[in-house]
């Protein structure tokens, strides 16, 4: 497995993987294409976020993607092929957007999390320290906001 800076011709195939992973949480395919914009990864994004792509064989087999902000950078994207959940990927690109976050003079890292994937962050070591509202089509919804504190590590 390789970590790299991810392309801005790989968009679509990041793109193609954070649906994917989402859809692995069983939402219904209308909050799916709700959700299309938030989840649609284009070479924009690239090019002013910090993302890095795991890539084995050949093939990209999840992301991440964060947002600089002097001392409090945003986990914007880390997704990864739900054939890869579970199997130590999200953790090494947890871990790489960690130092990424560090070596870039952030103190914290903030990350909005789907409820499927708070379990995820709280093991890595982020706290939870709110909630923010994200209704979708009329159902009420809460994400929890968590926080990884970079100081001292």
């Amino acid at each position: 497995m390789t970590l790299r800076p991810a392309r801005a011709e790989e968009a679509p195939v990041l793109s193609e993987i954070a649906h994917a992973a989402k859809r692995h949480w069983g939402y219904p395919e209308s909050w799916i294409a709700a959700w299309r914009g938030a989840l649609t990864i284009t070479p924009e994004l690239l090019a002013r976020q910090t993302a890095v792509v795991a890539e084995g064989d050949g093939a990209v087999r999840g992301f991440y993607a964060l947002v600089a902000d002097c001392a409090v950078w945003t986990l914007e994207h880390l997704w990864v092929r739900p054939e890869w959940i579970g199997r130590g990927l999200g953790r090494a690109l947890f871990e790489d957007a960690v130092r990424a976050a560090r070596a870039g003079g952030a103190a914290v890292v903030e990350i909005e999390a789907d409820p499927n994937a708070e379990a995820f962050y709280r093991y890595m070591g982020a706290r939870r320290v709110g909630e923010v509202r994200a209704d979708v089509e009329g159902t009420a919804r809460t994400l929890p906001l968590l926080r990884f504190e970079l100081a001292g590590g």
